[in-house]
């Protein structure tokens, strides 16, 4: 090829590499998922091994984010009122205190059951339990994903690697109990309706995360699983009634509304969260533009999937792009709950990449890593944007899906 042949196709190579990313091959992403699953391992073990009496080199609490779950049951088995801000702050800051923050607790009264047994240990000793048992609920729904896309290598390697993984053991958060929760709901819905349903149920801890779960369900058909998760939320919900009283639902409503404004006025950190809304704070959009983008964002996100969705089978595909939708529908997405993408990200590789599919999917997997550290650093939001590219490459794969079945 003469030079001028060359400048010509110059711009199409560059294109390819990026559109079709074939140097990203399976040899090479095993290679840097290595490589990622050992940094991921070191940081965590540079982590324990520098903290004195449980407190990192910064000054944290290891498992930071868990003080406020450990402080419920602590509560809760003493009959405090865990939804009494000043109250819960003060019990907090009987056991740790970094200066004068303190981890507010807003979940709903469905999540107390949960917090309940924690209240009944030492705080080290319920983190242990609390990521432990949530951590293997995570790897038992992706280990069913895994076998149910017929992927033949057990996924601890790709797990280890997850750079949200390691984000949600240092927080200690709900990342690991609420995808496993949904993801498990996903695969077994074909098969298992009703303990499909019971999962999904469950996940009404943190009902933002399922935004777009009904609209799914109620397209595709699925009675028994929706009977079976409003039961479940039922019966979490006279649980909770009934150990904890019917005025936690009360004391619980009344703070909601100064948590949803607090968190809205950027009391989070907008670099932090992942969400449209976050996204166009961050740029400096005014509070209401932000918001109406945050709804067009989910309005669109709904309607691809109910076009997805109307008369077909709720399969594994469908459920990732739901999955993917319900993030792109709530303002309040955090760099933890991005676990959620192990599900796309297993589907697109159980099907094959096609245009943008591989490099969109790199970028989804290693989001974690870097969309706080970029917004904190340069005020780039490139989260939203990653998880829209990401929707957009899962809804084209299920639609080449389904003309190659046709076909």
């Amino acid at each position: 090829m003469d030079a001028r042949a060359y400048a010509r196709h110059k711009p199409a190579m560059a294109g390819d590499w990026l559109r079709q990313a074939d140097w990203l091959h399976g040899q090479r992403a095993r290679g840097w998922g290595w490589l990622l699953a050992a940094l991921n391992l070191a940081t965590l073990a540079w982590l324990l091994l520098t903290a004195r009496d449980g407190v990192d080199r910064n000054g944290f609490l290891i498992g930071s984010d868990f003080l406020s779950f450990w402080t419920t049951g602590q509560m809760l088995v003493q009959g405090g009122n865990v939804y009494d801000p000043a109250a819960h702050a003060a019990a907090q800051r009987g056991f740790f205190s970094h200066g004068d923050a303190t981890t507010a607790f807003f979940y709903p009264p469905f999540f107390l059951p949960f917090c309940w047994p924690l209240g009944w240990l030492p705080y080290f000793p319920a983190l242990a339990l609390w990521l432990g048992v949530t951590g293997g609920l995570f790897v038992w729904a992706v280990r069913a994903w895994f076998r149910d896309l017929g992927l033949g290598a057990p996924p601890w390697m790709w797990i280890a690697a997850f750079p949200p993984v390691l984000v949600g053991i240092t927080h200690g958060q709900t990342a690991f109990l609420v995808p496993a929760l949904l993801g498990g709901g996903v695969v077994l819905a074909g098969r298992r309706p009703w303990l499909a349903g019971v999962l999904i149920g469950l996940a009404v801890i943190k009902p933002q995360a399922g935004l777009m779960v009904p609209l799914v369900l109620l397209l595709t058909g699925q009675w028994r699983t929706i009977l079976a998760a409003a039961a479940s939320t039922l019966a979490l919900g006279l649980l909770a009634t009934l150990a904890f009283g019917a005025e936690s639902w009360l004391a619980w409503w009344r703070v909601l509304g100064p948590a949803q404004a607090a968190r809205a006025q950027g009391a989070i950190g907008y670099a932090k969260m992942m969400s449209v809304f976050a996204g166009a704070r961050l740029l400096g959009a005014p509070m209401g533009l932000a918001y109406g983008l945050q709804a067009a964002s989910a309005l669109l996100a709904a309607a691809l999937l109910a076009r997805e969705a109307w008369g077909r089978r709720c399969d594994t595909g469908l459920g990732a792009a739901m999955l993917l939708g319900g993030m792109l529908a709530t303002p309040f997405l955090l760099d933890y709950d991005l676990v959620l993408l192990a599900f796309p990200l297993a589907w697109l590789l159980a099907q094959g990449f096609g245009p943008w599919g591989r490099i969109t999917a790199a970028a989804g997997f290693g989001l974690a890593a870097f969309a706080r550290p970029l917004a904190l650093a340069a005020g780039i939001p490139l989260a939203p944007m990653v998880l829209w590219a990401l929707f957009g490459v899962v809804i084209a794969a299920i639609r080449a899906q389904r003309l190659r079945a046709r076909g």
